[in-house]
């Protein structure tokens, strides 16, 4: 099985659940694939927003040298 590191990338995110330290995530690709979303758990302290399950967010990683982050979704 080959493994592929995406350099730069832009996933579109939901909380599933989370406590004081991990959350809990569902993460898909923009433009979607026939692949099912992802799970993945993530230090909380990565979110510079409120969690909410069911809360939106994107994971971003715009340069293969950048650090990804996490942008919050507006509340509407």
């Amino acid at each position: 099985m080959e493994v592929t590191i995406l350099k730069t990338f832009i996933l579109i995110g939901v909380i599933d659940s989370f406590d004081t330290n991990y959350a809990t995530v569902e993460l898909t690709t923009n433009p979607p694939t026939n692949a099912d979303a992802a799970l993945a758990v993530l230090p909380a302290s990565m979110f510079p927003c409120k969690l909410k399950e069911g809360g939106g967010f994107f994971l971003v990683k715009l340069t293969e040298d950048a650090d990804s982050l996490i942008i919050c979704r507006k509340e509407k």
